[in-house]
């Protein structure tokens, strides 16, 4: 196990506040928690228990999005995982960190067939199709059972010092008189929206996207407030579609054609990827259901059209690329808006990592502090246990 263990100190661990429930968050708290569990075994004084505090303004963790309808006929449910679907493990101190979940079956490889996908246009009556590749168990992508929220709700049933306190909105830090935070031992006192105080603080983090990162953070002197905005994040449109059964399938997902896929990267299209959520393991009884991921630069720029408007545009590009008829129409359709979806990565340029404020003991974290994507919460995490304990 990577050692993040913190200094062995003689006065009260310190409080920590972590604003926001995401992986980020929840990588933290778990990694803040293994710390401070090393660091009172190498300690005869057992009286230096943490104290974290996780603050979500939503009613649930992990960000790992899925959305699911019940069939009032079958009992059976339609389920898309419509935020991220899949994540990587590259490292491996994030590979060791995911082994627990694995071995209880929690977190699986999925070994999807990928194709690509032209759809079809006034010149083709069908979409082009050719084999892409197959994901495999040695260079895995990983999914989260029976659903992708499942792993941030275990994550936060799993922490042991941590108190998650959902549908709280922190509200933007102030400009700090430096005098008065001296008087409370440089603590920082969060407060909710409604301008209650949330308790004060050794140490803030700020898991937020970086465009709500900024605001939290604009009006409070923070260090490193112009860095916040050096990484971009685009818009992504999310449409989920389900059949009624297997039966009512068109041709192009039907199990009977020549070529079974999973996902598919698109060609000459407004979409980017379809996934078939049905085919994925552990999801064998679900009805039909697609999760299909519009392209990011197109959704940034409708990022602000009519949400009705984008599913219809949505909709007629998902006919071209499936091309099914009346009969095998879907019968559900939704739409969802990812404001802050993806981070645009320069590989001729470093990734900003932390950025820390230690005058305040201030760190502002995330995804787009590194590639974007659900690794690199984990290597954010890890950077950051790393700064409170440099800071002891």
């Amino acid at each position: 196990m990577t050692n993040h263990s913190l200094h062995a100190v003689t006065t009260q661990s310190p409080k920590i506040a972590i604003i926001g429930g995401g992986l980020t968050g929840l990588f933290t708290a778990t990694l803040l928690e293994r710390a401070f569990a090393q660091n009172i075994a190498q300690d005869s004084v057992q009286t230096h228990l943490p104290q974290i505090t996780v603050f979500e303004k939503s009613r649930s963790v992990g960000r790992l999005a899925t959305r699911y309808r019940a069939d009032s006929h079958t009992g059976k449910n339609w389920q898309w995982a419509f935020g991220a679907q899949f994540f990587t493990a590259k490292t491996a101190s994030f590979k060791q960190f995911i082994t627990p979940w694995l071995d209880t079956g929690l977190l699986q490889p999925w070994c999807a067939q990928v194709i690509d996908l032209t759809p079809a246009n006034n010149d083709t009556q069908s979409p082009d199709i050719h084999i892409k590749e197959q994901w495999n168990t040695a260079q895995a992508c990983y999914i989260s059972t029976p659903k992708m929220t499942n792993w941030g709700r275990t994550l936060a049933d799993e922490l042991q010092y941590s108190t998650i306190k959902f549908k709280t909105r922190v509200a933007p830090l102030v400009q700090y008189d430096n005098t008065l935070a001296e008087k409370v031992d440089k603590k920082t006192e969060l407060f909710d929206e409604t301008g209650a105080s949330l308790g004060h603080f050794d140490w803030v983090i700020c898991t937020a996207p970086n465009a709500q990162a900024i605001e939290l953070m604009a009006e409070s002197g923070f260090a490193e407030q112009a860095k916040i905005s050096e990484p971009k994040m685009l818009a992504c449109y999310t449409l989920m579609l389900g059949w009624n059964s297997a039966d009512q399938l068109p041709e192009s997902l039907s199990n009977d054609r020549q070529s079974v896929w999973d996902v598919a990267y698109l060609n000459d299209s407004m979409l980017d990827r379809i996934f078939i959520e049905h085919q994925k393991p552990a999801h064998a009884d679900l009805l039909p259901s697609l999760t299909i991921h519009a392209r990011n630069d197109w959704s940034e720029q409708h990022v602000d059209d009519d949400i009705e408007m984008i599913k219809a545009r949505l909709l007629q590009a998902a006919l071209q690329a499936l091309n099914w008829s009346d009969d095998h129409a879907p019968s559900q359709i939704d739409c969802h808006r990812w404001r802050y979806a993806a981070t645009v990565t320069d590989s001729d340029k470093e990734a900003v990592g932390i950025l820390i404020d230690e005058s305040h003991q201030w760190i502002v974290s995330g995804d787009w502090c590194g590639q974007g994507n659900i690794e690199s919460c984990y290597q954010m995490a890890q950077q950051t246990v790393e700064a409170i304990n440099k800071a002891k």
